[in-house]
Order: structure tokens, then sequence, then C-alpha cells
């Protein structure tokens, strides 16, 4: 069991009729509008073992290895503007 995950995306979006023929589209994407941090999920093991423990019941990997975590499952806030003529 982990953190949980927070995230919320959002976009606006303009249509504008320049002439007849000529349409222009303003838009603005957000991604982690909130910049939320979701962690990653906690390491099972200190290597790439698959088990906390071994055979012998001796803990695997260094010493806070397990359960510890060490980033982020997704990025911080993203902001981008576009712009698109159709004729």
């Amino acid at each position: 069991t982990g953190p949980g995950l927070v995230n919320l995306d959002f976009s606006l979006i303009k249509n504008t009729k320049v002439w007849e023929g000529l349409n222009a589209q303003f838009r603005a994407e957000f991604y982690n509008v909130l910049n939320h941090t979701n962690f990653a999920q906690p390491l099972a093991t200190g290597v790439l073992t698959g088990a906390a423990f071994a055979a012998t019941a001796a803990p695997t990997g260094q010493p806070g290895d397990s359960g510890s975590i060490e980033g982020t499952a997704t990025t911080s806030r993203e902001i981008q503007f576009g712009l698109k003529l159709t004729f």
C-alpha cells in the first residue's frame, strides 16, 4: 500500500472567426493544476530480489531500504499554450 495519487488537468479553448475562411483557435492547457506532490510507491526490497527478507530471515538490502520512498510519481505543474489557424 502506498500514497494516493491526486492529479487535476484543465484546459481552456477559444475559437475565433477571423474572416470568412479563416479561423483561429487559442488553447491553454494546464497539467497538475494544483501542483500536488505525488510520491512514488515505497520500495518493496533493498535490491532487486522481490522480497524484503531472504530465506534465512535476514533482511535484504541496506537498513532503511525497504519501505522508503525515493521519488515522485508525477511531474510538477506544466502549462502550455497553442495557437492554430485553419483556412
